[in-house]
């Protein structure tokens, strides 16, 4: 060992790595060309497709079991088959909604494994946070649009015609409408993970949302009524109130990260 490497080491150890350098290092950054980059994406996708198809054929087997579970909400109402088939395509409908949220999981998984290599160990501290609180948030969106937000439209308009009409209704309107209101409502329960992302970024602090409560009450009215398939107030009234309740919780996400 030479003399000036020897002073290196020394000079390392004395002087240990800044903190932030270490954080901000990629510490499996390797050089890949655009098409290493391109056939590694392309696998990437293969798989998340074969597990799709598998979790859909799945689904399938067993879519007359979704299909019952999915109809409790609208007790009191009778569902018809309007045109041949129309069941058969509802049936693939669930099913692939289905599959694709029972995937969603190994897709998240081949999204992370594509781009972790890029990430620094800072951005890789964050990473299982948001990810982990991402899924449970669109899970508790799904559970809540199940228990609330579908009973309560359905009932609004089974009880609003009881009198005058007979509640019999097209299969496929109906799936239509309720898969439509669970998967947007999970996506409006990502509120409080855009928050702390845009906090972490530096687009926004904590104080600047609380002084723009007004904008968000608005916001809320406004997403309500753009999600929810029904234009009844009940519905559009829960999903807002949700949102509301979502975005001061993620305030205080914020402000325990110290943004």
């Amino acid at each position: 060992m030479t003399s000036s490497t020897k002073s290196d080491t020394l000079a390392a150890q004395d002087n240990p790595a800044d903190p932030d350098t270490f954080l901000n290092e990629a510490p499996d950054d390797v050089e890949m060309s655009l098409f290493d980059h391109l056939d590694e994406l392309r696998q990437r996708i293969f798989y998340s497709l074969i597990a799709v198809a598998i979790a859909i054929g799945a689904c399938f087997s067993q879519v007359k079991r979704i299909v019952e579970l999915l109809e409790v909400p609208a007790q009191g109402a009778k569902f018809l088959q309007l045109s041949p088939g129309e069941f058969f395509f509802v049936s693939l409908k669930v099913a692939g909604y289905s599959g694709l949220l029972i995937a969603s999981p190994l897709i998240l998984y081949q999204v992370i494994m594509f781009v972790l290599p890029g990430l620094t160990r800072r951005e890789r501290r964050l990473l299982g946070p948001l990810v982990l609180g991402s899924g449970v948030l669109f899970f508790v969106g799904l559970f809540f649009a199940y228990i609330a937000l579908i009973p309560a439209a359905l009932n609004f308009f089974i009880s609003y015609g009881e009198d005058v009409v007979e509640q019999l209704w097209s299969i496929d309107r109906y799936f239509e409408f309720v898969l439509l209101l669970l998967f947007s409502t999970g996506l409006a329960f990502q509120v409080p993970v855009v928050q702390l992302v845009l906090a972490l970024l530096g687009i926004v602090s904590s104080s600047t949302m609380v002084s723009s409560w007004r904008y968000v009450l608005l916001g809320a009215a406004i997403l309500g009524a753009v999600l929810t398939p029904s234009t009844d107030p009940i519905t559009q009234s829960l999903l807002g109130g949700a949102v509301l309740f979502l975005y001061f919780g993620g305030i205080g996400l914020v402000k325990l990260s110290g943004r």
